[in-house]
């Protein structure tokens, strides 16, 4: 039974959509952008995401998710990474987490792993993990709609839009 794993699946890919379709929204200059010396880029952010996803997720039933060849400061360095290279890095990530939760069954809830040394149910880690993920590609989207300005096109229901909306739900699942 998967009823469990593919709700927090279709999670997981409402927020992959939303931080795609903020980067697509923005220009190489806007992804590297920082809004002050203390806050990250957009492209941080995606540099945080994936290697967070990557190390938690490869050999998540099996292994520490936190891995001894991630370099978790290296993530938060200033880049200036190409779209494209975003877009490789940002799917690495995903990619890893997306081809691990079609291995789980709800089963595999009940389990338990370990995030540096410290033990917590798979389903706690995965929670831990959505609501870390979410927080970051909230991130992602209130700076891309900064940056964007005028030009920003919304990723959810537009102000005045609420009514049209309830009318075709289109966005409630991933």
């Amino acid at each position: 039974m998967r009823e469990i794993i593919e709700s927090i699946e279709g999670e997981y890919r409402r927020y992959r959509a939303l931080g795609e379709r903020t980067m697509d929204q923005l220009s190489a200059e806007q992804l590297v952008a920082r809004p002050s010396e203390e806050s990250n880029s957009i492209a941080t952010l995606v540099w945080h995401i994936s290697g967070n996803l990557e190390s938690r997720f490869t050999d998540f039933l099996t292994t520490d998710g936190e891995k001894p060849w991630r370099e978790r400061d290296d993530e938060f360095v200033v880049r200036n990474a190409t779209p494209g290279e975003l877009r490789a890095k940002w799917n690495r990530g995903w990619d890893v987490l997306m081809d691990t939760l079609a291995t789980l069954n709800d089963d595999d809830l009940s389990g338990v792993v370990t995030i540096r040394g410290v033990e917590l149910s798979v389903s706690d880690a995965l929670l831990r993990s959505v609501a870390h993920t979410a927080s970051h590609v909230g991130q992602m989207t209130y700076q891309g709609k900064v940056l964007a300005g005028g030009d920003w096109e919304w990723l959810s229901i537009a102000p005045g839009g609420t009514a049209a909306y309830n009318q075709n739900p289109t966005r409630e699942k991933g």
